[in-house]
């Protein structure tokens, strides 16, 4: 893989207009600038990959030495409360997804498939997560063991070096972790928009495989050795993330996840560099199989409403179809907001029926195909598609499917 020598400029503050930290019950939103708190970054790690085990040491060196700059700018709210992360993502994100962007990587990576360039950040993260694992783990004590819990149980000059010690550690694994799923969107073409709650929220979702309780996916599992499984197993599983979306609560699940490295005692220089590189291996094979899944969606989206020569029964079809079961996926949700989002832009139809709809009649949507002149094998090659967009065919979708191809051959003669 390419390894390019100019780096990305990471956020900085400068020249950036200060606003509200998201609050805990709110959705995370626009990331905040941290205001007098947020310390530079020179370049981020993952663009400037190095061969040589000294030099990539040096380099996390470097960013650790700027987290603790910014860890020494909190104070106990931040870190009690989960502030932290509120402003650790303003400086991890910031004008970095401005700059990292599709036309980014086509210039470092031109005509490179998306999946080779993926495999290459995932494993360069995960090597630079172990190499700060093993640099922090020198630290891990038995003084910061007993002083990490409380923010206050042990002596007012141990405390903050016990702080400290984990916070860097927290911050470097998060900011990686954060900026290697939103390169994995970018690299499937996935929009992200960091403005929006809601995309917000799922970035921030995917990067620590936040999935029911803190679960981790079969797939994203496989990726690390079975010997380590039970240990990245106890570090996923030992808490849970609260229903609020705000960045402090989120911040509080990852300090409490993170928890492992110091709840061992006298834990080691190779346990804490293979937690590090394990859970970020993890976390991004996570965003891989969840990004390159949506640009599967996309890409079936794009394809079915290029070839439609009817694309407002489409839409109509695609969601009888949905519905035959009566449940509806995620990868069938997904599909038909890309499908009514791509009909619209290609095709300007925005079908204000459907979008009314409570609970579809088949009746009213055989009328429309009865209704419509021409062949319509267009509608039928789309409507399977969808009946497979999450898997096999089941019984209900394969009966409308039946009833479709009949309808559309009597519609013929």
């Amino acid at each position: 893989m390419p390894s390019g020598s100019t780096a990305a400029d990471d956020a900085t503050t400068t020249g950036r207009n200060p606003t509200s930290p998201p609050s805990t019950a709110g959705g995370p939103g626009s990331p905040t600038d941290g205001g007098p708190t947020a310390a530079p970054i020179a370049e981020d790690l993952l663009e400037s990959d190095v061969d040589d085990d000294e030099l990539a040491r040096e380099q996390v060196e470097r960013e650790r030495d700027r987290l603790r700059q910014f860890v020494t700018n909190l104070d106990t709210d931040d870190i009690k409360s989960g502030g932290w992360f509120t402003k650790l993502v303003a400086q991890a994100l910031g004008s970095y997804t401005d700059k990292v962007d599709w036309e980014y990587f086509q210039e470092r990576y031109k005509g490179v498939p998306a999946d080779a360039v993926v495999d290459q950040r995932i494993k360069m993260a995960a090597r630079y997560a172990a190499l700060e694992g093993g640099l922090s783990a020198g630290a891990y004590s038995a003084a910061v063991v007993a002083t990490i819990g409380s923010l206050g149980g042990a002596s007012p000059l141990t405390v903050p070096a016990a702080v400290t010690t984990m916070l860097v550690d927290v911050t470097f694994t998060t900011q990686l972790q954060l900026r290697l799923a939103h390169d994995v969107a970018v690299l499937y073409r996935v929009p992200i928009d960091t403005s929006d709650p809601e995309d917000m929220w799922k970035l921030i979702r995917v990067a620590f495989t936040i999935k029911g309780g803190g679960a981790i996916s079969d797939g994203a599992a496989k990726a690390v050795p079975a010997v380590v499984r039970p240990l990245i197993k106890r570090f996923y599983s030992g808490t849970t993330l609260q229903a609020a979306k705000g960045l402090p609560v989120v911040g509080k699940y990852l300090l409490q996840r993170n928890a492992i490295k110091i709840g061992i005692p006298l834990v080691g220089v190779p346990l804490a560099a293979v937690l590090n590189r394990y859970t970020t291996l993890v976390a991004g094979r996570h965003a891989q199989g969840v990004f390159r899944n949506e640009a599967r969606v996309i890409e079936v989206a794009e394809r079915l409403t290029e070839k439609s020569r009817h694309p407002q029964l489409l839409l109509w079809i695609a969601w009888l179809v949905v519905k035959a079961d009566s449940k509806i996926s995620d990868d069938e949700a997904l599909l038909m907001r890309h499908l009514v989002q791509i009909v619209e832009a290609r095709h300007q139809v925005v079908d204000e029926a459907l979008a009314r709809l409570v609970d579809v009649d088949a009746a009213e949507v055989w009328a429309r195909v009865e209704a419509e002149p021409g062949n319509l094998q267009d509608i039928v090659d789309a409507a399977t598609q969808v009946a497979e967009i999450d898997g096999a065919v089941n019984a209900r979708e394969r009966a409308v499917l039946s009833e479709l191809q009949e309808r559309c051959v009597r519609a013929r003669r």
